[in-house]
Formats: structure tokens, sequence, C-alpha cells
């Protein structure tokens, strides 16, 4: 009985051991760091064959954990961006995976800076493409201070802010990516701007 006892202490133990190195395994891969994420966007295994890439300022890390999290769905967002012809596309909502990740096409009017229409979301990532034209985007600062001009809707997935911001080109060599609780103001265009088509696709996030 004794000896029984022992090997069943020692079978618990070994249990044990694979176990915590397992967590230990899962722990390494999902603790991303500015080092490792760097280095994984430049290998670019994720863009599979895709040209575009994304435009600063992103959250390297946030885009790693994101992504290795929930790589089936942004595969098909690669996928959309690297075999459809953007430029053919209608106006319209394109579902890519149900209600978690759809694209919307649109041929904006011009549109003016208006301090209280930055905005951020809580459950969605948005991808901003210009598949034609040039605009400008709009991210919030280091120093900007923020006030909320809108109350989170929850219904639009969308909250909305009042700030200078600091702004980009946007044009169809690079993508934008937004991720929860990244202020943006997109789609400024002076008046007389040549006509516009834009793409963007919005990505359920992974909490």
């Amino acid at each position: 009985m004794k000896h029984l006892s022992a090997y069943k202490s020692l079978y618990i133990l070994i249990a044990f051991i694979i176990y915590a190195n397992v967590c230990a395994a899962q722990g390494t891969r999902t603790a991303w760091t500015e080092k490792t994420a760097k280095a994984w966007l430049k290998e670019k295994v994720w863009a599979n064959g895709l040209k575009l890439n994304p435009h600063g300022p992103l959250n390297v890390v946030e885009f790693a954990r994101q992504y290795v999290a929930n790589k089936a769905n942004w595969d098909k967002v690669i996928d959309f961006l690297r075999d459809r012809n953007l430029e053919l596309m209608a106006p319209g909502k394109y579902p890519i995976s149900g209600e978690d990740v759809f694209a919307i096409v649109t041929e904006p009017a011009p549109k003016q800076l208006d301090s209280a229409g930055f905005e951020s979301h809580r459950n969605f990532i948005d991808l901003h493409y210009v598949i034609k034209g040039e605009e400008k985007i709009y991210t919030q600062g280091e120093k900007d201070s923020v006030i909320v001009s809108k109350p989170y809707d929850e219904s639009k997935d969308v909250e909305n802010y009042a700030l200078e911001g600091k702004a980009y080109t946007a044009t169809p060599k690079y993508f934008f990516l937004f991720f929860p609780g990244e202020l943006h103001e997109p789609g400024i265009r002076p008046e007389n701007a040549a006509k516009e088509k834009k793409l963007v696709i919005k990505i359920r996030a992974v909490k």
C-alpha cells in the first residue's frame, strides 16, 4: 500500500509539472513585448502575400496579440484586402465573418475637421484603407487634453471626444489600425478634394 501511495504521489507530481510547463509555454506565446511584436510584424507571416503595410501610429503589441488570439478572422481580413478588386466594389456592407468581421465601402463627401468629432470604440477594431484618393486621419497626440463630447452609444459602439489631435495622410499605399480605446477622426478632406473611395473593416476585438 505504501508503494501504491508513493507511485500515486509521483504521478500527481509529474502531472503538475507537465501542466505548469504547458501554462508557462502558453504565457510565453501571449506575453508580447515591443521587441517581439516588432519582429513578428517585420516577418510579415501575418500578411500572407498582402503587399500593404500598416501605417503608424500602430500599437504593434496589440496587433500581434489580437492576430494570434483571433487568427482565423484576421486571415479572412487579409484575404479580403489581397484578393478583392476593391476599386470595382460598389458602396455597401460586405460580410467577412458574420457580424464579427465586416467591410464597409463608401465614396464619402469631403469632410472638415471637427474638434468634437474624434471617436473610439470598445468592441471593434477599425481598419481604415483609402482605395482611391487621399484623406487626413487625426489621432490623439501625447499631450492632448480630452473631453467627451458624446457619451458612449452601445448600439453604434462609439464614443466621441473633443481634442486637437495629430494628422496623418492616408493613401492607397497603407492601411491604418485603431484598437478599442484609441481615439481617431478619419475622412478629413477639403471641399475641393478629388473623389475618394474608402474601405473600413470592423473586426470584433478579443478581450
